[in-house]
């Protein structure tokens, strides 16, 4: 079975970056990717589909540094949807989000507004490589319980 997800697209905010109760950095940002096509009448179209993405770790922490909205992003991850009850209302609720494995950034050194000189980083890399097996043996992910959103 394969969960995996490979998006180019612009962030629509500024990365919010926050830390569960055990310390660990964990980004949430939304991404925006556009769809274009024409139409049986021959006219065209375009549908922008908005995606929640969360990095975890150093990730998390170079994502909150460098990237801005309206930068454009090549992300790799997998969909993984989460539920709650809602506490006011009693009813359950879902969000789905990409985990992200990594991310990288694009188009032109320099071409953000933060004025900041020098050269970003190199793409985030997993520790042991991004070829895993999927199993939770050496994950960064926090349990369920220390999330803080």
């Amino acid at each position: 079975m394969v969960n995996k997800v490979i998006l180019i697209g612009n962030l629509g905010r500024d990365p919010e970056v926050r830390s569960t109760p055990s310390g660990q950095p964990v980004a949430e940002f939304g991404l925006a990717t556009n769809r274009k096509w024409k139409d049986r009448e021959g006219n065209r179209q375009e549908q922008t589909e908005w995606h929640n993405v969360v990095c975890w770790g150093r990730q998390a922490e170079i994502a909150g540094q460098y990237l801005k909205k309206g930068k454009q992003i090549y992300v790799e991850g997998r969909i993984q949807t989460r539920s709650w009850e809602d506490k006011q209302s009693g009813e359950k609720k879902y969000r789905t989000e990409i985990i992200c494995d990594n991310f990288q950034m694009l188009g032109q050194r320099g071409d953000s507004d933060s004025g900041r000189g020098g050269s970003a980083p190199p793409p985030y890399e997993p520790p042991g490589g991004s070829g895993g097996s999927g199993g939770s043996g050496g994950s960064t992910e926090p349990e369920d319980d220390d999330i803080p959103f």
